[in-house]
């Protein structure tokens, strides 16, 4: 079914558990993983090594990567570099006023993405 699983996550409590579903899905179908985080490199290392343990034992090949930039943009950018065939991202994540300035990153990815979207509901 899919062969290439993008898993977007911003290191929050409900992205962890997005990225438990993604691996699921990913078992299930035989798929590798690939788990972006978008933002401060700096805590994307934090939050990738801790995402990278935790399924570390899923048997499912994971691969990590931290990039900067808008991260709608950056979801889509790299599902379309790296072949993605489903990009797996929580409904919520950034809460106040962050979520209101930079709109709803589900919402944006879902009608730009380069292929099919799973929105785990984590609330």
């Amino acid at each position: 079914m899919y062969k290439n699983v993008l898993i977007a996550t911003d290191g929050s409590v409900t992205a962890s558990h997005a990225a438990e579903v993604g691996v699921d899905v990913a078992k299930a179908s035989g798929a590798d993983v690939l788990i972006l985080h978008v933002g401060d490199p700096g805590s994307g290392k934090k939050v990738l090594s801790q995402a990278e343990k935790a399924h570390s034992k899923s048997g499912v090949t994971v691969k990590t990567l931290s990039v900067s930039g808008d991260p709608a943009d950056m979801i889509c950018e790299v599902a379309e570099r790296e072949g993605a065939d489903l990009i797996v991202i929580g409904n919520k994540g950034m809460t106040g006023a962050k979520r209101f300035l930079l709109g709803s990153v589900p919402n944006q990815v879902s009608h730009h993405a380069p292929c099919n979207v799973l929105i785990v509901k984590t609330t």
